[in-house]
């Protein structure tokens, strides 16, 4: 894109990955570039990201509207006068980007989702060592959930988690399993996992 220069750590792009489709159905489908979170602050979301879990923000752009026409309800079935104030695509380590948007919407639901929710979701991030991560993650923003939780039980088993609440309403999760998960005893391909980048191919390296 054109915001990348050498003096700038690009986007993380699957198509550096290897330039086949993995287990898709789209032609030349490769895998998650990012992922979109609408937050009501931006600068405070991404602040949070920088701050705690060291993202970059290589690429910032906006506004987007249309006054009098119908091209954000078509674009991304929106309020036709909703602006898009603001767009920050963000780097964390070795996965999919976080792509914050910041709007204003006359019919804006303001509310944040909690995980029993439709619609609610959070983003997970894989630590190498769960409480390492935990403890540096709760000394730098102390909005810890309960955990480490370790699963010992079940096709999950092998791993531990732990959620942490941000002030932009999107739960961030740790998420560890060094030595892999039970279900990959039986599985014919594995998930995907940042220590592998891909599904694995004839064996499982871990």
């Amino acid at each position: 894109m054109a915001y990348e220069r050498p003096s700038v750590i690009p986007l993380w792009s699957p198509k550096l990955n290897g330039q086949a489709s993995e287990v898709t159905k789209v032609p030349g489908l490769l895998g998650i570039d990012h992922i979109g979170i609408t937050v009501p602050n931006i600068q405070i979301a991404a602040a949070w990201l920088e701050q705690n879990l060291g993202f970059t923000n290589p690429l910032t752009f906006g506004p987007f509207s249309d006054p009098t026409g119908n091209f954000m309800t078509e674009l991304v079935d929106v309020n036709p006068r909703a602006v898009l104030e603001q767009v920050r695509v963000l780097r964390g380590g070795n996965g999919p980007n976080l792509e914050l948007f910041q709007y204003t919407s006359p019919d804006q639901d303001r509310s944040f989702r909690i995980n029993s929710d439709w619609g609610a979701h959070h983003v997970a991030f894989y630590a190498r060592n769960i409480d390492k991560g935990v403890a540096a993650l709760q000394a730098r923003a102390g909005t810890k959930l309960f955990g480490p939780v370790a699963i010992t039980e079940g096709p999950a088993a092998g791993q531990s988690i732990n959620y942490f609440q941000t002030p932009f309403g999107t739960d961030i999760e740790l998420i560890s399993y060094p030595a892999g998960m039970a279900y990959e005893s039986g599985a014919a391909i594995d998930l995907w996992n940042p220590r592998e980048n891909h599904p694995a191919r004839g064996g499982r390296g871990h």
